[in-house]
Parts: structure tokens; sequence; C-alpha cells
């Protein structure tokens, strides 16, 4: 059975939804002249930070692509050269491209958003999330797109075709990587440089028009939040559909062609399962006060509506009701480390409130606190996913089906990534909400406008934890099942079994401590990059502080000028750990061959995962420590705890928004480039 015309026009049909939705937003009353100019300024910064960063990347891409087809011609294999190449260089184009796609009509529907907020928070809330939905809807189609195309393009050879397109899941790896880091960069280092100097040095509110890094702030959450966490979920949904399909070549006399599209159907059928959920997110402007309930709901008819499709295309295609069960255990896996990562990073629970509480004794102690409960969050969610992984196998070795223990753990996957185009859409919603605080403040509306945006930008802080949390979870689930291909890639090479890796064996263990020690360093460059960018930004705030009568009102300040400045910083500082993740690992498989590679895929996969929680999760909580305190709590603002909290905030801000973010698109393109280039390790 071909399912590539189904997973084809699913994917068409969401393109169109996301068209509708952005002909919608455009169509919107876009509010005051004031409010035009501040978004106008928010858009002209994100688009030419995106025009030079992609200029950058696209470089760096086709360099990467002719290396490729040099090494692998190098050692006579052709065919995989350009088959590698082609998908490679298609992978990193769409990848770029639903990232650019996404953020283009945030910044537009930012804009939109703030207008309705005086007159209908409701309305405010649902154009903001369609205009997340655009991003989400487009990056899932433009994957299943992309690699149906592909696969048809390679002859769909269904035993071969799967390997042949692995270059395409590097593509998309190596876009997630630098969008990622460049726009995790940009984004803290203007949002420290802002606070630094403006909340604490001057005094003056957040999001305050005298402050010239304000726009740059705004700007970052576009380029950060937007087009980089776009082009890591879009990585990650690529990459574990073509893991998956190269674990189903072993199940081939089982299932046939439909255990290898098996992931592609799941995907479409979860864009289906999001649209419903995006058309039932309905708020009364009476109930503006918590949004979370509004957008919570939308998630729960999507994990529904995907877990109804699920059951019907295992059926269908597997015939064998165990594969349906792992894939609930994927979806129960989403929610739990939802509700875990809410539970350590929302004010309403011990975690936040403890941190307060420790602010009240100064920053060490809010510093001190804040990273005691960093580390405590990866227990519940590593034992999440251990948990997940033991059943996932468990069901799949009761299916009867050979080898169906690491199919089980890809369906898994696969259910955990159904309802991804709504996560993203939530993701999205978070900057797009807080972008719209910054043009009512700045724009100076009412009041009432500025409480109702309030509501939804906290709501927007909230999807933001909840997705980088789910991002985490998500990774660990597709780097198992690609280091499960890499080592079905490897026997294939070597025409035995390889199934053992022996750290007993001394390259072996070095292989695996050089992999741990990868993604400390790379956590220090990224880190490293925010200092070094926003020292920069501080400088020049302080140099139109101190040059300037802006602070009394009499002079503007020049936004244009720490836009230039963020950005060439971010895009210098991006390169050294961007080229440390591809050159080291390059270097250490031609070194110590496939099997020390193995070690050091897993151990540094594990390491960066279990890194990325103690950063993302350690971030979130001192952010919404500082918010839980300037409701009020322990003084409120300009309180000694509000300025511990704002030190504990401006620390994590590199954590949770730069490195954690660009760990997860790390650990999977270490998978994806040691799949490529098993040839050269072999």
């Amino acid at each position: 059975m071909d399912l590539i015309p189904l997973v084809m026009a699913i994917s068409l049909i969401a393109l169109i939804v996301a068209a509708y939705f952005a002909r919608q937003i455009i169509r919107e009353d876009r509010g005051t002249v004031q409010m035009q100019a501040v978004a106008a300024a928010i858009r002209e910064g994100a688009e030419a930070f995106i025009r030079r960063q992609y200029s950058t990347i696209a470089i760096i891409a086709v360099v990467i692509a002719v290396v490729i087809f040099v090494a692998l011609t190098g050692i006579g294999d052709f065919s995989r050269a350009w088959h590698t190449s082609v998908a490679f260089l298609l992978g990193a184009f769409l990848s770029a491209l639903s990232g650019v796609i996404g953020m283009s009509v945030a910044v537009r529907s930012n804009l939109v958003s703030a207008a309705a907020a005086e007159k209908s928070p409701a309305k405010s809330l649902i154009l903001a999330l369609r205009g997340g939905a655009v991003s989400g809807l487009t990056i899932i189609a433009l994957s299943l797109i992309g690699i149906s195309v592909i696969f048809t393009a390679f002859g769909s050879n269904p035993l071969e075709a799967p390997f042949l397109i692995v270059g395409f899941g590097l593509g998309a790896s190596l876009i997630a990587l630098f969008a990622q880091l460049g726009g995790g960069i940009y984004t803290k280092a203007a949002d420290v440089g802002a606070d630094l100097v403006g909340k604490f040095e001057a005094g003056i509110p957040e999001d305050d028009p005298r402050n010239p890094a304000v726009i740059a702030d705004l700007v970052g959450d576009n380029v950060g939040d937007c087009a980089g966490r776009g082009a890591d979920l879009f990585e990650s949904t690529s990459a574990e559909n073509i893991g998956a399909m190269i674990l189903a070549v072993a199940l081939y006399p089982v299932f046939g062609l439909a255990g290898v599209l098996f992931p592609l159907v799941i995907g479409a059928f979860g864009l289906i399962a999001t649209i419903i959920g995006i058309f039932s997110v309905r708020m009364k402007d009476a109930e503006h006060k918590n949004p979370m309930r509004a957008l919570n709901k939308g998630y729960y008819v999507t994990a529904f509506i995907s877990a109804i499709f699920f059951y019907i295309a295992t059926m269908v295609l597997l015939k064998n009701i165990w594969f349906f069960y792992c894939g609930l255990i994927g979806l129960a896996l989403s929610i739990v480390i939802l509700y875990v990562t809410l539970y350590y990073t929302d004010e309403r629970f011990r975690p936040v409130q403890k941190i307060a509480k420790a602010s009240t004794s100064g920053s060490a102690m809010n510093i001190i606190t804040g990273f005691n409960i960093a580390l405590e969050t990866t227990a519940i969610n590593a034992i999440s996913i251990s948990v997940a992984l033991l059943l996932a196998f468990k069901f799949g070795e009761l299916s009867g089906v050979a080898n169906g223990g690491l199919y089980g753990t890809a369906v898994a996957t696969m259910g955990m990534l159904a309802p991804c185009a709504y996560i993203l859409a939530m993701d999205t919603f978070g900057p797009i909400v807080d972008n719209a605080g910054g043009i009512v403040e700045m724009s100076k509306s009412s009041e009432v406008a500025c409480q109702n945006v309030a509501k939804l930008d906290s709501a927007g802080n909230t999807t933001k934890a909840l997705t980088k949390g789910y991002a985490v979870g998500s990774a660990a689930l597709s780097a198992f099942l690609l280091f499960s291909a890499y080592m079905t890639e490897v026997s294939s090479y070597t025409g035995q079994a390889f199934e053992i890796v022996n750290l007993a064996r001394v390259d072996i263990f070095a292989g695996a401590l050089l992999g741990a020690m990868l993604v400390y360093l790379f956590a220090a460059y990224a880190i490293r990059g925010v200092g070094e960018t926003a020292q920069y930004v501080i400088a020049e705030v302080r140099r139109q502080f101190r040059e300037r009568k802006i602070l009394a009102g009499i002079d503007k300040p020049d936004y244009a000028q720490c836009v230039d400045i963020t950005t060439r910083g971010a895009l210098k500082n991006m390169v050294l750990p961007g080229a440390l993740a591809i050159v080291f690992p390059i270097a250490v498989g031609l070194t110590l061959k496939y099997e020390a590679m193995a070690a050091f895929l897993i151990v540094g996969t594990i390491t960066g995962l279990l890194m990325a929680l103690v950063l993302n999760n350690g971030g979130g909580a001192w952010d919404n420590t500082k918010k839980c305190i300037e409701s009020g709590l322990y003084g409120g603002k300009g309180s000694d705890a509000h300025k511990a909290a704002i030190v504990g905030d401006t620390v994590g801000d590199p954590f949770k928004d730069t490195a954690g973010p660009s760990l997860h698109v790390l650990v999977k393109l270490l998978a994806t480039l040691t799949l490529v280039l098993v040839p050269l390790y072999v």
C-alpha cells in the first residue's frame, strides 16, 4: 500500500489551514499608529537578523554538503555520496524555510494580538495562538512533504531508500543548531543587557521605551523562541521519522511498506488532530484571568484525537494492538513531562516558592537554592523517560514480532511527537504575547490593555517552559531511536550484528568520556557567547544613557544601534560552539572508529539530556521567581528580594534560552551526523 499520497494530501491541507490563519491575522485591526511603529521596528530587526544569520548558515551548509560528497566519494561510495548530499541540502532548506515562515507570521501576530487586548482579551489569545499555529502546522507539514518527496525521488525502495535519506535529517539538524545557537545568544544577550542597565542600574521598568536595548530584546523573542525552536522541532520530527523508517526495514517481512511509512502517516494524522485542537480553543473575555485553561483544553483535545488516529493507523497498517499501547506510552510521557516541568517552574508550587523565600537572604541564596532545584528536576524526568522506554520495549516484545522491542520504542517516540504541531503553536504563542506586552507598554496603551496582555504574557511564559520540557523528552526518545538506527546501519556495513559496546576497552571508554566532555564544553561556549555579546549591549546602553538625556525623556534612544550590535555579536559567537559540535565528533569517529563512536554517542546523549534539563528548568524557575516577587511577594518590585531575584533570573537567562535548548539539538545532531558518516568509521 503506497501511503505517500495520503501523507502529502494531509500535509497540503495543513499548509492551506496555516495560510488561512496567516490571512486572518494580516486582515485584523493593527491598532494605533504608535503600536504599528513599535511592531515595525521589531519586525525590521528580526528580519534583518534572519537575513544575515541564514546567509552565514547557507555558506556553511553548502561547504558541508561538498565535504560529505567528497568524503563518501573518496571511499568509493558515489551513490551514497550524491544521495546524502542532495538530501542534506533539501533538509537544510526546508528547515530554514519553515523557521522563516513561522517567524514572519509571529512578528505580525504580535501587533494584532496587542491591538485586540484592550477590547477582547479572548480574541487576543486566539490570534496569538493561531499565529503560533502557522509555525506549528508549517514546520511539521514541510518535514513530512520533504521526506515523502525525497523517499519517492530516491526510488521508493523500502529496503534502501530509508538509508539514503539520512542526509535530510542532518541538514535539518545543522540548521536547527545554528538557528537555536544564534537566536539564543541574540535573545539572551539583548535581555541581559536591557535588564542589567535598565532595571538594575537605572531603575526603569521592563519594556520601558527609554531603554535603548528594548527593541533588541523584543526582536530576540522572535529569532530565538520562534525561528530557533521551530528549527529544533522540525529537526526532531524529521530525524525521528527517518530513524523509525530505518528500524522498520528489519521488519519489512512482517509489515511490508506500511511499516516503513507508518511514522509519516502518524505525523500526518497528528496534523489533523492539531487543526481540530486549534479550532477547539475558546475563551470568554470574563475568563481572561486564566488563559492556560483554554490552551490546555486545546492540547487535551489534540492528544485525544491523536490517540484515536493512532489506534486506527496501528490496526489498519500494523494490525497489532501492542504497538498502539506503545504509542499511548509516548503520549502519556509527553503529558507527564509537561506536568513535571510545570511543577518545577510555576510560581504556584514548592520549588519556585522556595527560591523566592531564599531571595530574601540575598542573591547568593537565590542562586544556591535555584541551582539545587535545577539539579533536582533531573530525577523525575529521567525516571519517567526510563520507564517509558522499558514499557515500550516490553510491549513491543509482547507483540510477538521479531525485533518488535526496538520498534516499540520507535512507536512510542511517534506517539510523543504526534501532537508536536500543537505544542509548537503553544511555544510560539509565548513570544507573540511577550512582544504584544512590549508593544502595549511602549505605545503607552491603557492600563486595561496592559493588565489583559500581562495575563497572556504570564501564560506565554508557562507555555515556553512547558515546551522546553517537551523538547527534552522528545529528544530523549528520538536520540535512543537514532542510536538504535546507528547500530543497525553499522551492522549493514560490517555484515555482522553490532549489539554490544564494550566499555571495558580503553578506546571505547575514551570515546564515552569525550562524548560527555563535548556537552560541557559546548554549553560553556554557548553561555560565553551570551556573556560576550551582552557586554557589547551593556556598553552601548550605558553610553547612550551617559551621552544623551534619554532618562529625562528629552532625547530618544537609538534602538537600531543596539539591534545591530547584538546581531553582529550573536553571529560571531555562534560559530565556535557550532564548529565544535560538527568537527569534534568527526575527529573522534575517524580516530577511534565505530564502536568508540557508539560510546561517544550514547554517553554524550545521556549527559546532554540531563544537562539540558538542569539548564532549562533551573532558568525557568529563576525567571518565574522574579515574576512571583514582582507580583507583590516579599516586598514586591524594588525590594531586596526582587533585586536578588533579578540576579538569579539574569544567571538563568542563558541557561534556559541558549545553552539548554541548543543541547536538545546537539544530541540529535550527533546522532544524524554519525548515521551519515558510518562508512567513514567502519
